[in-house]
C-alpha cells in the first residue's frame, strides 16, 4: 500500500512539473473571425511547447529541405528573434487604410500580428522564444556547406 501512495505522489509530481514547463513556455493564440452571419469563428489556444517538441520529432529531412529553402532568411530570423527579447512592449510595424489595419508588436514579451479588414479579423499571439526555438533548430537542420 505504501509503495502504491509512493508511486501516485511520483506520477503527481511528473504531472505537475510537466504543467509548469508547459505554462511557463507560454502559449499560442490564434483567434479569426470572419465577417457576416454565415462567417467562421475559429480561436484556437495551444502550448508553445508544441513548437520546440514538435520540432524534435520531425524527421531530419524535412527540416533539412526547409532550412536549405530558408537558408538566406535563417540568419535574420535568428538576429530579429534574439532582438525581439531586449523589446518586451513595442510597436515594429502599423499600416492603416481606409479599410484595412496591420499592427505587428511586442506585448509582454509575445510577438503579436493584428489584421482587420472588412471580411475578416486576425489576431496571433505567441512568445518570442518560440521564433527563436523555430530558428534555432533550423539553424541545427541546415547541411554544412
Amino acid at each position: 500500500m505504501i509503495l502504491l501512495a509512493k508511486i501516485a505522489v511520483g506520477m503527481g509530481a511528473v504531472v505537475a512539473l510537466t504543467g509548469a514547463w508547459v505554462c511557463h513556455e507560454g502559449f499560442i493564440r490564434i483567434d479569426v473571425d470572419e465577417a457576416g452571419a454565415n462567417g467562421s469563428h475559429v480561436h484556437l489556444i495551444a502550448p508553445a511547447t508544441m513548437v520546440s517538441v514538435g520540432l524534435r520529432v520531425v524527421p531530419r529531412h524535412y527540416l533539412r529541405d526547409a532550412a536549405v529553402q530558408a537558408h538566406e532568411c535563417l540568419p535574420v530570423l535568428r538576429e530579429v528573434s534574439k532582438e525581439l527579447e531586449k523589446y518586451p512592449n513595442a510597436d515594429l510595424v502599423e499600416v492603416r487604410d481606409a479599410k484595412e489595419h496591420v499592427h505587428i508588436g511586442m506585448r509582454n514579451g509575445r510577438l503579436f500580428v493584428d489584421a482587420v479588414t472588412p471580411t475578416e479579423d486576425v489576431h496571433v499571439t505567441f512568445p518570442a522564444s518560440t521564433l527563436r526555438d523555430v530558428a534555432d533548430r533550423l539553424e541545427d537542420a541546415a547541411p554544412s556547406i
